[in-house]
Formats: C-alpha cells, structure tokens, sequence
C-alpha cells in the first residue's frame, strides 16, 4: 500500500464504517453465525453494539481455521530468561496443548462467563491458558507477574475470579520472583477461589495445599485434546484487564469478542504489514493490553509467527534484544520508548556488536518517544531502513488508533495520522474543536469496533470517566495537537496517573500505600521526567506530629510502597513538607505540585483558589 492508498482507504472508511467494517470483518475472522447489523447505539447513548447476531470463537479464529494450511507452522518462538533455554510451537502443536488445557478448566467446573485470574511469567503456558479461556466462553484477567500479593488480591476481588492459573516462580533477569507465594497471598482473602492450578517453571520448593493446589502437567495427562469451541456471541465478554485510574481503585476494563477481534486483526495487518514468511516481536509482556492485543491476538488471527520473551533487555547484557533478533532473524520489532531509552543510555557498542540485517520495520508503543530517541532507533537499531511505526492507543482503545503505516511519511515523534475508521478530535476546555499548533484534549468523535464495552461491575464510572466531560465523544484523558500538515503529536496524560517505564499507575493508588503507613498523614505524587522510565515518581508526604523526618522513614515508605503496588511502585524522591497546597474545597492542587518537583517555580500559574498560598513558600523553601 502507498500513501495514496492510505487517504483514499481512510476516506472510505470514515464515510463508509459499516461497509468498512462488514468488509475486514469477513476478510479476517471465521463466523460460526453471520451477523444481521454491523454497528447499533451511539456514543450519546454509551449503547454501541458491533457485528449484531455474530457468532465466533477466539481460539478457533486464532488456531483451528489456519490448521488446514499452518499446521506445521510456528506460532510461538519462546525465548526464555536464559538465552540457553527456548522453544518453538507450531500451531498444530499450540492447538492441541489449548483444547486439552480447556478440557482441564472444564474439569474444574469452570464455564462460559466464569472470570479465570492468569498470574503467570512470560512463558508459553500464559498464551495456551488464554487461549483456553477464550475457547470455553470464561472471561480471563491476566494480571502483570511483576505485580504484588495486594494488587492481585485486589483485582482477583474486583472480578470475583474463580480460579488462578500461576506458576511455582518466575525468572526475569536471573531473578526469582515467587509468584505461587504472592498467589497463596492474595488468595487468603478470596473466598471464591476454589483451585489454583501451578506451572512448574523453576522446580523449586513452594508451600502447596492439596485440597486447592493442582500440578498443571499433571492435569494435562488426565484429558484429551478435544474440546469443541464454544460458540459466543459477538457481544459476550471476552476479557478484563486492569489499568490505573487518576483515582481510586484500578479499572476492569471489560473488552468484548467480535469488535475486539476485528479491530486487532485489522490493525495488526495494515500496522506492521506482516508477511506470511515473517518473524514478528512485540517485547511487552501478555499482563498489559499491547500484549493481549499484538503479542497474541493480533498476530495469531493473521496466522503470524509471533516471539515470546521471557526476560529483560539489559539480561545478560545490553545486546540483548539485538541478539534475539540475529537468532530468529526478526523481520518486526515492536517495543516501547523507556526501552529504547534504557538501551541507548548504553551506548551504540552494544547494537553495533549485532547484524539486526533482517529488520524491516520497526515500531514503538506505550508513550510518546522524544525526537531524538526516536532518531537514534531509526539510525542506529534500524540502519536508516526500517520505518518507524510510532503507535498511539490506549487500553480502553482495545488496538491502535493513531500510527503511520509502514508507506506514511514520518516525522521522529509524531504518532502521524488515524487509523482507518477512527476520527480523532482536539478540543478546547469549553469543548470546542481547535485549529493546528494548539495543544487540547484528544477525543475520539466515532465509535469503532475495539472500544471497551464498560468498567467490570461499574458502567456508572465507565460513563463518567469517558463520557460525561465531552457528551457524545470518548475522552482519551490525553493531550495532543495537530501541526500545519495535519500530523498528530501526543503530549500525554491530562489526568494523573503516572507512566514508569510504559506502566500506568495511577495516583490514588500509590497515594492509598503511602497514607497506610502509620507514620503519614498525608501524600501526593507527582511525575517528574526519568530519562531512562520517561517518567518517575515524586512522592510529597505530611508526616504525623511528633513523627521525625529521616532517611530511614523513606527506605520504610519505599519498601511498603513497592511491597503494595509492586517493584516499578518504586518512588525516586520522598520530600517531607508540613502541608499540601489545596483548593478552598479541599482539592489537592498537584499541577503546582508538580511544578515545584521539576523547578519550575515561576510559573506556577493561577494560585488564587488556593486554602492558604503560604503553604507554596514552605515547598519551595524545602
């Protein structure tokens, strides 16, 4: 495809949607049942429904439908922590491993609609547990192995799941992480979970109980391999996975089958332009949405090979990465900034030791990247030959919404253009639409078919938090501004939540870890830049009277932060202050906050529905 025929296909589909959509959807998915109605409902209404009367499954679109021509074909490369250790799956093997791991959910009397937690490391039993899950109608979470005991106790709570799916331990950068004990954890507060099933990934020795705990190669040898999909309807709930909010607790984002699948097929293809013969590699892990959405399903509908890594870039060395992709002759790279960043803080040394002859594009994710990373990928990772696709989306968005195409010309850290059927909107405070070169709120003016269909448990704060600020148009909570030729530049977050090394962590949350120490009264954080994390934590924390400040009382806030939230929880600075700045209304006012953390104390702006200015001069004092 040429730029040319971008314009035009994009015309099409903002003019068309519904034949658009008819289109890719009967182009890249299996229909057990067609459907009678494409799109119904509004955004004014928060009632859209897609591909209406459609029946399908996940798994076989994924799996079964590709054994005919892809049996023998590797559908996973897995490249563990230890670069001795890997494993290749072809699709007729992952076909046979997902009917049989479905066959044992079944025995667990787990059925269409039951919510399955999946706490497990990068390793191919996490995309076969899934896969399972989507084959027999269960709804999985899939939540980030670096996550805590707390948080997963949290979000197996807030689901109500059933049963957890982990593994005796994980490895990630020659590190242990006790995943079963974080499991057994959480799980002493969770009533409704009946069984956990265990992968045994290190052998080592864990605490089992064996009225709960079941050996997951154990249960494999007791059923077969064949479990006839389930048939769901498009609308059904497909999965739920968590993300931080500015406030309060994490939100389930429910996503449901047929527009999902659709919309990430669609992506997938058009984004990365993968061939039949290609070696794909997205580096995010399977607990966030880039790897719900172009580790697995993305990749595996297309009927791609896609590369599963189980550890860290900078694990063993720096080469890492570069090294994998001279191993398996990766042809597409899809990675995320802090990464970039991280490698390139290095040196070239490292790149420069690797061929990375194979490449033909490359792609980044999870946050804008500043220009001049963006010129060393191209230049020096890419060899001044790969495209860059910079893409734009949001966990809620369900796959990509802005992002050049490989054809698009590019400018270093403009994420360029929508995609097909996706109609971006930059409005002002009071709503309206504003011209090139202002900064404003991004909204998404049309539905499309990969948009969330609620907040698990909780539509009233789905309506709230997306729809009630700008009726009718689905506010993304980022800032953006399109340039003269009509290039979108993402600038990031209005809300706050704070992104560490492409992680979303809201405030509230890690506001929530620090008040619970008995020592503080009071927090607020902010995000200051990281070159490294792209960005870092701020913590200001009021310390209870009689209470003495000392270094030890930080290393204790840290510690209980990350023993809360989780390791990248982690806070680079800890000021203790006397007071918090806040509205007459009791408001926190964290963008003066977030002033100060950076320095930048003369333009701290309108201050005059402040309780009491004198609390600044303290801050600024300190």
């Amino acid at each position: 495809m040429n730029f040319e025929k971008y314009k035009e296909l994009y015309r099409y589909s903002i003019e068309n949607p519904e034949q658009f959509w008819a289109e890719q959807a009967n182009e890249f998915l299996h229909w057990d049942s067609p459907f009678e109605k494409v799109l119904s409902g509004s955004f004014e209404k928060q009632d859209t429904r897609w591909f209406v009367g459609g029946k399908l499954n996940a798994s076989y679109n994924c799996l079964d439908r590709h054994l005919k021509n892809k049996k023998d074909k590797p559908a996973i490369i897995w490249e563990g922590d230890d670069p001795a250790q890997s494993k290749i799956m072809t699709y007729g093997e992952l076909y046979e491993e997902v009917s049989r791991f479905a066959n044992v959910l079944k025995k667990q009397n787990i059925k269409k609609g039951d919510r399955v937690c999946i706490y497990l490391p990068m390793i191919p039993e996490i995309i076969i547990s899934m896969l399972a899950c989507a084959r027999i109608g269960a709804i999985h979470s899939v939540v980030f192995g670096g996550f805590s005991a707390d948080s997963l106790r949290t979000r197996i709570l807030d689901s109500d799941c059933q049963l957890v799916i982990t593994a005796d331990e994980g490895v990630r950068g020659g590190k242990i992480i006790p995943l079963k004990k974080n499991a057994d954890q959480a799980v002493n507060e969770c009533r409704n979970v009946k069984k956990i099933i265990v992968v045994k990934r290190t052998g080592n020795s864990i605490s089992w109980d064996d009225k709960r705990d079941v050996w997951y190669h154990d249960e494999m040898k007791k059923v077969d391999s064949n479990c006839v999909p389930e048939k769901m309807n498009s609308d059904d709930p497909f999965f739920i996975l968590y993300t931080s909010g500015s406030t309060g607790k994490p939100k389930g984002v429910l996503h449901t089958t047929g527009g999902y699948l659709v919309f990430v097929a669609t992506t997938f293809k058009y984004v990365f332009d993968c061939a039949d013969e290609d070696i794909y590699w997205c580096t995010a892990d399977l607990g966030w949405i880039t790897g719900h959405s172009y580790i697995l399903y993305g990749p595996l509908l297309n009927g791609a090979t896609t590369l599963l890594f189980e550890g860290v870039p900078s694990y063993p060395n720096f080469s890492r990465y570069w090294e994998i992709i001279d191993k398996y002759s990766v042809n597409i790279f899809y990675t995320a900034p802090t990464a970039i960043r991280a490698l390139r803080h290095e040196g070239d040394e490292w790149v420069n030791k690797t061929s990375r002859k194979s490449l033909k594009l490359l792609g980044t994710v999870g946050e804008p990247i500043n220009p001049d990373v963006w010129k060393w990928y191209y230049d020096v990772v890419g060899q001044k030959k790969c495209p860059i696709v910079d893409t734009w989306w949001q966990t809620e968005t369900g796959g990509i919404l802005i992002s050049p195409l490989p054809c698009t010309p590019l400018k270093p850290g403009s994420a360029t253009f929508p995609f097909f059927g996706i109609v971006p909107e930059i409005i002002d405070e009071q709503g309206n639409v504003i011209k090139n070169n202002e900064a404003g709120k991004l909204v998404i003016s049309k539905p499309w078919p990969g948009m969330m269909k609620t907040i698990y448990g909780d539509q009233k704060r789905f309506i709230e938090t997306y729809f009630t600020e700008v009726p009718g148009k689905y506010l993304t909570g980022d800032r953006a501004h399109r340039d003269e030729e009509n290039y979108f530049w993402i600038e990031g977050r209005n809300d706050d939540v704070i992104k560490v090394s492409g992680h979303r962590i809201g405030t509230g949350e890690l506001e929530s870890a620090l008040i619970s120490v008995p020592e503080i009264s009071e927090a607020a954080v902010v995000p200051i830049p990281n070159e490294i994390k792209g960005q870092g934590i701020f913590a200001y924390v009021v310390i209870k009277p009689n209470v003495i400040p000392s270094d030890e009382l930080k290393k204790k806030l840290n510690n209980h932060v990350r023993e809360m939230i989780g390791p990248i929880a982690t806070l680079e600075n800890i000021q203790f202050v006397k007071a918090l700045p806040k509205t007459r209304s009791g408001k926190i006012m964290r963008r003066i906050l977030r002033k100060i953390a950076v320095g930048d104390v003369e333009n701290l702006g309108d201050v005059s529905t402040l309780a009491d200015s004198a609390v600044i001069n303290d801050l600024i004092a300190q």
